[in-house]
């Protein structure tokens, strides 16, 4: 997951707003007693901090996986 990725599936999942939020002053103790903000800047794989993401907000396992990625084009 790219960190793009990362930021569109938290868009997609959370909401710009909320989301901004959760980034900012959510932490996880998955990775590392951080918020995803500072995670990211530790080099935190951007998959890792949107999983501990997802296990903090309860985000159920079938929204987990491929979040974040462009509508394939036809």
């Amino acid at each position: 997951m790219r960190k793009s990725e990362f930021a569109r599936a938290v868009d997609d999942q959370f909401g710009e707003a909320y989301g901004r939020v959760l980034l900012r002053d959510l932490v996880m103790s998955a990775v590392g007693e951080r918020t995803a903000e500072q995670a990211l800047s530790a080099g935190v794989p951007p998959r890792d901090v949107w999983l501990a993401l997802c296990d903090a907000e309860g985000v159920p396992e079938s929204r987990r996986h491929g979040a974040g990625l462009p509508t394939p084009k036809r």
